[in-house]
């Protein structure tokens, strides 16, 4: 019991540095820098929800996107974005058998002749402490069509021991009217709910890397 003692002591008193290096850290973090930032693809989800015969909203998600994003902290006005998906990448909840590909077929997402979705940020807008309106241009099925995303900030840091890059984070939200883009087809006739919506909320969570840790190891 003696021994034990002993060595939980030692083991305390050699962690107590490290802890205490950490907290005077966390107590004046180094600013996030400006500079361009990558999405962690293993931190980042595109899902997107579709009314289904006013019962439910149908939710699936796309999982091949990569983005760049020219990142201001200080004047977030002149930050940009832009982005893309691969719609080949559409992950659907227990699909029944053909649903997928018929999406992704020409009465909808048609990928053989449409392979990629994009959007190109226009302006970007403050609208508070840690949120800003960003005006983008979608293009999708051929089609290009403005959009509004809604984002919030979620914080950051200049880089970690264990993460050597500068990290910050974003949730955002915008919808559009698929029949804006060429894909119309099950949209309900007028007065009913009979089929699929024709608006589709966008929610996004991405994480992205910035520049390398000033003091990180060369």
């Amino acid at each position: 019991m003696a021994r034990f003692a002993t060595l939980l002591a030692a083991i305390s008193l050699s962690t107590l540095p490290a802890f205490a290096a950490s907290h005077q850290s966390a107590s004046a973090p180094p600013p996030v820098p400006a500079g361009v930032y990558t999405i962690d693809k293993a931190h980042t989800s595109l899902v997107f929800k579709v009314n289904h015969l006013g019962f439910s909203h149908y939710t699936a998600q796309f999982t091949t996107i990569d983005a760049r994003l020219n990142f201001d902290p200080n004047k977030p006005e002149a930050s940009s974005i832009t982005a893309t998906v691969d719609p080949r990448s559409l992950l659907l909840p227990t699909p029944p058998a053909g649903f997928l590909n018929q999406l992704l077929g020409k009465d909808w997402l048609n990928v053989i002749v449409f392979p990629q979705i994009a959007f190109r940020s226009t302006k970007v807008e403050r609208t508070g402490k840690n949120t800003a309106r960003i005006t983008g241009e979608l293009s999708l099925h051929g089609v290009k069509r403005p959009i509004l995303l809604e984002a919030t900030y979620n914080g950051g840091y200049a880089g970690h021991p264990m993460d050597p890059h500068a990290r910050i984070g974003f949730s955002a939200h915008g919808s559009f009217k698929r029949s804006d883009f060429g894909i119309a087809f099950g949209i309900p006739a007028p007065g009913t709910t009979m089929g699929v919506g024709d608006g589709v909320d966008v929610t996004i969570e991405t994480e992205l890397n910035g520049p390398p840790l000033a003091t990180a190891a060369k």
